[in-house]
């Protein structure tokens, strides 16, 4: 029976979530596979580290290490805005998630920290930087 190896094209059946055991994503909820190919950095490193050598069926828990997965919270990304530069039909709360556009068009997800009287803090990481990860992994089929 073949192993996935780099460059195989698989399907796999996960469910991620943190050390408090907090299910964060799932292919199986969704109830489809994530198809991917190994080694053309789709995913984070460590869930591609995972697989490498797993056979069709085979199921298997792997721990990720922060640096492996999001990498650590970038203090850079996390600053302080007037709320005077926000659209005036936006209320921010803490958690509410908001699109920002670079000078050069790109757009950046944000998650607002904290609120105060004339700013909120917002936040462009990754939720999950800064986190290590468990994945409870799947292979449904190598292509």
């Amino acid at each position: 029976m073949s192993q996935v190896k780099n460059n195989d094209t698989v399907k796999v059946h996960y469910t991620g979530k943190l050390e408090d055991g907090q299910v964060f994503d799932s292919s199986i909820e969704r109830g489809e596979p994530l198809q991917f190919t190994v080694g053309q950095g789709q995913i984070i490193p460590g869930f591609e580290k995972g697989i490498i050598d797993m056979k069709v069926n085979e199921k298997k828990t792997v721990n990720i290490p922060k640096a492996e997965a999001y990498g650590e919270t970038n203090e850079q990304l996390i600053q302080e805005v007037p709320k005077s530069q926000l659209p005036q039909d936006i209320k921010p709360e803490i958690g509410m998630g908001l699109v920002s556009e670079g000078p050069n068009g790109q757009k950046m997800n944000l998650i607002v920290k904290d609120v105060k009287q004339d700013s909120i803090v917002v936040d462009a990481n990754h939720p999950l930087a800064g986190k290590d990860l468990i994945f409870d992994l799947e292979v449904v089929e190598i292509l």
